[in-house]
């Protein structure tokens, strides 16, 4: 390698600034602090998520490009597009998320660059995909284990099943936060709430991920406290429909809010609840845990990992299961005020970004050195 900047892309996730999910949020969040520890940073985005005409942000290079919009072809036709436009690019290194889209790294591979992939959870689980999309992802598992230079996982479960499944080890590097309360209130205003006043939900709205179980149990929950659901999904329109019929007037749903407003709400909520089963280390989670937030998490493997002994736990299975958890927990505060300690504890002991920047970096220079 000469002494100029190491050129690396990041591809596969919707692109930044982050208004969707997780993988938005690493790679906003790794893009950043990478060109931080200089090195030259490539975001690919889509054209649904990212302006074309924004070319950087916050000193990371963007290249907006198309697909075609619906929920099987969206992620492919983005990343086939990308990894085209990469191989031309000729950089030092990349980093390609979600294990559906191993099947395009061949194109680097033969132009000679080398590939990290980023396989999250076991996505072939996930309900929203039905047939189709399981016989897709369960390929993807096996190319997920003999096309990359490295292969990435979030957690020690999803570490355990490619090992265990596969014999495919895996190098673990976590999601971060950094928690910023913004000095201000103004999305609590809008929304008529007060700090440590309601309870908080932040997921995209499919079944894997339980809001509806949510609303569910929150109808046997007594009192007044509102409860949050913040979120969306595309193509999930009739789903989303149904949940709300069944929600009683105590249940808000704002739809999807990013950024300050975002930060603003992990910040003063009363407690925060983890529906998800599905995944690994999920970063709304992360991040609800570094807010400071008392946690109550669906009860699996993936998610006692991230939140530890001290979160409560239910079944989403059940949905009386937290109903029981809430009731008590809004009847004791001092319970909520530990849980926010503990979780705030674990998760600057845990999950730091600047940590997680510095593992990829150092990641990636391993790969161009290769």
């Amino acid at each position: 390698m000469t002494d100029r900047r190491l050129r690396v892309a990041l591809i596969g996730s919707r692109g930044i600034p982050a208004r969707y999910g997780g993988y938005e949020t690493l790679m906003e969040e790794l893009a950043v602090r990478l060109s931080e520890r200089d090195l030259d940073v490539t975001v690919y985005c889509r054209s649904h998520n990212t302006p074309r005409t924004l070319k950087s942000y916050r000193g990371v290079r963007l290249v907006v490009l198309p697909t075609l919009r619906g929920k099987h072809l969206d992620t492919p036709v983005h990343t086939l597009l990308s990894t085209l436009d990469a191989a031309f690019r000729r950089f030092d290194a990349a980093l390609v998320v979600n294990s559906a889209n191993a099947i395009f790294l061949p194109i680097l591979r033969l132009t000679g660059i080398p590939v990290a992939l980023h396989v999250d959870g076991i996505e072939k689980r996930r309900a929203k995909w039905g047939r189709l999309g399981w016989a897709v992802y369960a390929v993807s598992e096996r190319l997920a284990c003999r096309l990359p230079n490295v292969l990435i996982s979030d957690a020690d479960v999803i570490h355990d099943h490619y090992l265990e499944k596969y014999g495919a080890a895996s190098e673990m590097i976590t999601y971060g936060v950094t928690a910023d309360v913004p000095p201000t209130t103004p999305t609590l205003e809008r929304l008529g709430l007060q700090s440590r006043g309601y309870l908080l939900y932040v997921s995209r709205f499919e079944p894997e991920n339980n809001p509806h179980r949510v609303v569910e149990a929150y109808a046997s929950v007594p009192g007044e406290m509102p409860l949050l659901m913040v979120g969306g999904a595309p193509y999930s329109d009739d789903f989303i429909a149904s949940m709300k019929e069944r929600a009683d007037q105590r249940v808000l749903f704002p739809g999807p809010i990013y950024g300050e407003g975002y930060r603003e709400l992990l910040g003063h909520a009363y407690a925060y609840i983890h529906a998800t089963e599905v995944g690994g280390t999920h970063p709304a989670l992360v991040e609800a845990m570094g807010y400071g937030n008392c946690t109550v998490v669906n009860d699996t493997p993936e998610n006692r990992e991230v939140a530890g002994p001290d979160a409560l736990y239910f079944s989403a299975q059940e949905p009386s299961s937290l109903a029981a958890v809430l009731g008590h927990l809004i009847d004791t505060p001092e319970e909520a005020a530990r849980g926010r300690l503990s979780a705030a504890a674990r998760a600057s002991e845990r999950f730091d970004w600047e940590v997680v920047a510095d593992q990829y970096a150092a990641l990636f220079r391993r790969l161009a050195d290769s």
